[in-house]
């Protein structure tokens, strides 16, 4: 089995401390993907009884707006992880 060199560019280094960053934004961008899921898949089933029509289609605007909030949560996390020290990742 070959070894790999330390700058090989499939080598990833990352510190607890970045690790620790990406996970808690990933978890809260899972969480938004779910609660998309839910207003969606609701709101589909309110859009099968004219009645409820009004209340499926704010679930579709909520929705739509957590899609906005996908792409911030991506950009904090870049931001997080410049404002970091790189000293701070090599403990």
């Amino acid at each position: 089995m070959a070894h790999r060199r330390a700058d090989d560019p499939l080598t990833l280094h990352m510190g607890h401390e970045e690790l620790v960053i990406r996970r808690r934004y990933e978890t809260l961008s899972i969480i938004n993907d779910f609660l998309i899921a839910i207003w969606f898949l609701v709101g589909s089933i309110l859009f099968l009884y004219p009645s409820l029509a009004e209340p499926a289609a704010w679930l579709f605007i909520i929705g739509s707006f957590q899609f906005l909030i996908r792409p911030t949560l991506r950009l904090l996390s870049h931001i997080h992880l410049q404002r970091v020290p790189e000293s701070d990742w090599e403990r």
